[in-house]
């Protein structure tokens, strides 16, 4: 007698009309927790395993979807191989690899794990800068040390004619097959590790290395408003890698050097200006250099020490931007420490003429209410 099949909906736990993100989200739940090797001899998870991957195989489907919406299981039957379709497997083969660490299922794992190894390493470049090329930007010519490919066997580690063989374990195909409770799993040839080929002999010139230890001379642009931690790439500048493949990337990596005057926050530039206490008292206007050349600051009468003076756009520049930020100008009173006779027969003067009563600040009802509250 034979039993009915669910309701691949069902199966799979989704509406009838959900979409294909949320068809393969579920697919790959229900593949995870019925795996055979994370549930070993468990006949009962195999079938419900086998039984997702047949839902799947149909549901992501558009032109069998439709069909078994109409007709149901009859529409289908007979067209589908249950639990088996490669593209199946192929959509979470990655997801598998990683859980169970045994390689790529069915192909599909096996041409993004080729690629992956398709390519060389990446390096990475200190490059120390002074603030003000920070701020204006800069070309800088570097000597990059790094690999090169053996001139005489082009990063192949043997020698040009015959130096290669056919590798033994994978009959050149650079992947074994193992057989995994039901399925055929794929795994890059751990001889020769992918190259289809091995070596026999070593190239002479570089001693079976295949690459050379160098510099290259480049250039870079660094654009105005680097700061340190900034990373520039330059791509495929980086060390290669097998034959015929691409280079990794050079990673440019800023350090800028502090200012004696001027301390970057964020985008702002922030600086302090010691000012005396005449023209704390009857104000003035004093001159400053900034990146962008003097300007002048105008001190109103009566500033006290600690106020600041905001210098709009005349901050960091914003990377690859026009924006810029802002400078902040802080005012710090300088008292003298040691007066000459004139400078000292002023101050007394002075002294006759101002108030000589000195008592605390009386606290406000608002700092009073705080200290009660506080208590």
């Amino acid at each position: 007698m034979s039993v009915a099949k669910r309701d691949y909906y069902e199966v799979l736990s989704v509406t009838r009309d959900c979409d294909d993100q949320t068809l393969k989200s579920a697919y790959r739940k229900l593949a995870l927790q019925y795996h055979p090797d994370r549930n070993p001899n468990d006949p009962a998870a195999e079938e419900r395993f086998k039984e997702a991957a047949e839902a799947y195989s149909i549901l992501s489907d558009p032109q069998r979807r439709a069909a078994y919406d109409r007709y149901g299981h009859q529409a289908v039957n007979g067209n589908a191989a249950p639990g088996f379709d490669e593209s199946v497997f192929a959509d979470f083969g990655d997801i598998l690899g990683d859980l169970f660490g045994f390689g790529d299922l069915f192909g599909g794992g096996s041409r993004r794990r080729s690629r992956t190894q398709q390519r060389g390493e990446d390096i990475r470049y200190d490059l120390e800068i002074s603030f003000e090329d920070s701020m204006k930007g800069l070309g800088a010519d570097l000597q990059v040390p790094r690999l090169e490919a053996c001139a005489r066997c082009q990063g192949a580690g043997a020698e040009p004619n015959g130096g290669m063989v056919k590798c033994a374990t994978c009959n050149g195909r650079g992947e074994v097959l193992y057989q995994q409770s039901f399925l055929t799993i794929r795994k890059t040839c751990p001889t020769c590790s992918g190259r289809g080929q091995v070596i026999r002999q070593i190239c002479q010139q570089c001693k079976g290395e295949g690459y050379s230890r160098t510099e290259k001379k480049l250039r870079v642009n660094i654009p105005a408003g680097v700061d340190n931690g900034t990373r520039l790439r330059l791509q495929r500048e980086g060390n290669p890698g097998p034959p015929g493949s691409q280079p990794g990337d050079l990673y440019v990596v800023i350090k800028v050097a502090e200012h004696p005057i001027f301390e970057r926050r964020d985008n702002d530039l922030h600086c302090t200006l010691p000012i005396n206490i005449a023209q704390a008292a009857l104000g003035a206007e004093i001159g400053i250099e900034t990146f962008d050349g003097q300007q002048t600051i105008k001190i109103p009468e009566g500033t006290q020490a600690g106020a600041q003076f905001r210098l709009r756009n005349l901050g960091v520049p914003e990377v690859n931007s026009r924006g810029r930020g802002d400078l902040y100008v802080h005012i710090d009173v300088q008292v003298p420490k040691k007066l000459n006779k004139e400078q000292r027969r002023l101050f007394e003067q002075l002294q006759e003429l101002l108030p000589t009563e000195n008592k605390p600040h009386e606290k406000s009802v608002f700092e009073k209410v705080r200290d009660f509250f506080t208590q």
